[in-house]
Order: structure tokens, then C-alpha cells, then sequence
């Protein structure tokens, strides 16, 4: 037998063993817990947390308050104490998703209410030609911000802070520290006040305020979703320099985002003269915090790249259904601000938790 004809035997020999060994190959499988595939369910769907947090609250608060929580009148008014906080927290989340902060959008919101009542009340300008005004300054406030942060390169903590102070002096210049009164606005300017106008739905009073805020977050929701933009948004806050190195202009649509929630945000100030009634530029002091209050309840993480802006939506309307119903239960404002607390505490550490998935 020549060498060729033993190594095609030799060959064949292996061949007939192979086919005959077992065909299976090999696997690894990890056993996950409960808490596991929890861990991972949340870090899927992260608005799955406010939503089961605001189901819960419901439910809890209907139990303790009675049937006076659950009445139409104290829902509608809720959703209208919510309503322009949760604008700003619109506007909050589009910043925080890059990973940034805004500590300005309440000031830039109360500004351009007392601009557009300064024009349309005081100077007698078309009310249309007011707001559109006020509008533009909002984008341009956000403008500002963008500028500073990504030209000038200043951290969006300190530039906002900064900003603040600048726009709620200006707030204090331009209003003179005085209010304008609702009967002004009445007179001269009723428009200003379209957003206040309520709707009767099954006993509860829905403003034209309300609608509009679920109509931004709609907004907001599909473009950062359904839009090259947004994902663009969404890959700047989970690591810019990838970001950079992947082609996208991250200083663009940083300023792009910026101004997007200035713009928000003066919408947000038409709207809160309908909601208060006249215009104060003391007004909606502290509502900074509970934008971002709102946020982070609402499961948008604070590191950013994270989240889904309708969370903040369902933040605002937990902390909207925490004060309900502690106050209908007789339970004292200090106590109040107690439970909000606790709530920013455990919603950053659950947020903290689910985020180890991806570690």
C-alpha cells in the first residue's frame, strides 16, 4: 500500500469517526435570580419605575385619604398643580439625558412672562407679537447657555448658575419687582391667559395648561425616539467622545438641545400667567429643584444617556400625588418636604443600582 492510499484511509477512518461523535457543542449558562432578571427588566424599561412608584402611591394615598383623593375635582387639580413644573422638567430632562444640568429654567421661564407682559400689558404691543417675543428670548436664553458650555467650555453646572442669577435679575429690572395684576391682563392682554382656560371632563377641571404639557412630552418623546437627532442626544450623554469619534457634531446638538428648552421653557411661561393669573417675576421660585425633582424620580438618570422624558412626566405627577395626598390626610408641609426628599434619595439609588446591569 503506497503512502498516498494509507493517509485517503487514515482520512476516511476520521471522517466516519467524526460523524459518528457527538454533535453537540458547548454551552454557558448563567442562573439568574429574581433580582437578577428584575435588575435587568428595570434597566430595559426605565420608566417601568414611576410608573409602578405612581400606581402605588394611588393606590396607598386612596386607601388613607379616603374617597376625597379620588374625587374629579382634587385629580384635575393635580394634574394642574403638575402642569408647569412639568414643563420645566421637560425642558430639565433634555438637558440631564446629555448629562448636563439647567439650574435656569425657572428663571428663564418667569422672564419671559414678564417680558411678554411688559410688551403686550404695559407697552400695549399685539399680544401675538408679545409672546412670539417672548418665545424667541427663551430660545435665545437657551442660546446663552449652549454658547458658554460648549464654545467657552465651561461646566453646564456653573454656567447655569450663573445664568440664573442673571436672568432673575434681569426678572427684578424689567417688572420693576412689581406684580402685574390679573385685571390688567384682562384688560389688555387676555390671550396671555388662554392656557388657565379649563375644559369640564367628568366633573374634573382639565386646563388648556394640562394638555399642553402632554402634548410637549408627546413631542419631546418622539423626537428624541424617532429621530437621528435624538439619538444623537442619547449617545452624547452616554459617552461624548464616542460620540466624537463616531462622526456626530456634539457641540451642535448641544446648543441644538439647549436652545430647545429655552424654548420650552418660555412656552412654559405663557402658560404659568394663565395658571397663577397675573405675572410675578418672584414667582415659581424653587421650581429649579423640583424640575430636576421631578426627573430624577422620574428614572432619567443623572449621569445621563439614560432614561425616557415621559419618566418625568410621571415624576412630576408622583410628587404632584405625594403633596395631594399628604395634605388631604392632614399631614403638616414640613412632613411634606420630608417624603419629597426621601423620594430623590431612593429613586438615585435605585438608579444607581439598576445601572450596575451595564457595568
Amino acid at each position: 500500500m503506497t503512502d498516498t492510499q494509507d493517509h485517503s484511509r487514515k482520512g476516511q477512518d476520521f471522517e466516519q469517526a467524526l460523524a459518528q461523535g457527538d454533535s453537540a457543542v458547548a454551552e454557558f449558562r448563567t442562573q439568574r435570580t429574581l433580582i437578577d432578571r428584575v435588575q435587568h427588566l428595570l434597566h430595559d424599561n426605565p420608566t417601568l419605575v414611576p410608573v409602578i412608584v405612581l400606581v402605588l402611591s394611588l393606590a396607598v394615598f386612596g386607601l388613607v385619604a379616603g374617597g376625597r383623593f379620588f374625587s374629579p375635582f382634587n385629580l384635575g387639580l393635580i394634574m394642574q398643580q403638575v402642569s408647569i413644573i412639568g414643563m420645566l422638567a421637560a425642558a430639565q430632562s433634555l438637558i440631564i439625558i446629555t448629562a448636563g444640568i439647567d439650574l435656569s429654567v425657572a428663571a428663564i421661564m418667569v422672564l419671559m412672562s414678564v417680558i411678554m407682559g411688559n410688551l403686550a400689558v404695559n407697552l400695549g404691543w399685539p399680544t401675538p407679537l408679545a409672546i412670539l417675543v417672548g418665545c424667541a428670548g427663551g430660545a435665545a436664553a437657551g442660546l446663552m447657555n449652549g454658547l458658554l458650555i460648549t464654545k467657552v467650555r465651561l461646566p453646564p453646572f456653573i454656567t447655569t448658575l450663573g445664568t440664573w442669577s442673571i436672568f432673575f435679575a434681569l426678572n427684578l429690572w424689567l417688572s420693576g419687582a412689581q406684580s402685574i395684576r390679573s385685571q390688567d391682563i384682562d384688560a389688555h392682554a387676555p390671550l396671555l391667559k388662554f392656557f388657565g382656560r379649563a375644559l369640564p371632563v367628568g366633573g374634573a377641571q382639565i386646563t388648556f395648561g394640562v394638555l399642553l404639557t402632554v402634548a410637549i412630552f408627546l413631542g419631546l418623546w418622539y423626537l428624541l425616539n424617532h429621530t437621528a437627532w435624538g439619538r444623537h442626544v442619547y449617545a452624547i450623554g452616554d459617552d461624548k467622545e464616542a460620540a466624537e469619534l463616531a462622526g456626530i457634531r456634539t457641540d451642535r446638538t448641544l446648543v441644538s438641545v439647549y436652545v430647545l428648552a429655552g424654548f420650552v421653557c418660555a412656552i412654559a411661561g405663557w402658560a404659568s400667567i394663565g395658571r397663577v393669573g397675573s405675572i410675578s417675576p418672584q414667582s415659581f421660585y424653587e421650581g429649579n429643584l423640583q424640575s430636576i425633582t421631578a426627573v430624577v424620580i422620574g428614572g432619567i438618570s443623572l449621569f445621563g444617556g439614560r432614561g425616557s422624558i415621559l419618566g418625568a412626566l410621571f415624576g412630576a405627577l408622583i410628587v404632584g400625588v405625594f403633596q395631594s395626598g399628604l395634605r388631604i390626610a392632614g399631614v403638616d408641609v414640613l412632613w411634606q418636604v420630608f417624603a419629597i426628599g426621601w423620594l430623590i434619595i431612593i429613586a438615585v439609588a435605585i438608579d444607581q443600582w439598576i445601572r450596575r446591569v451595564s457595568a
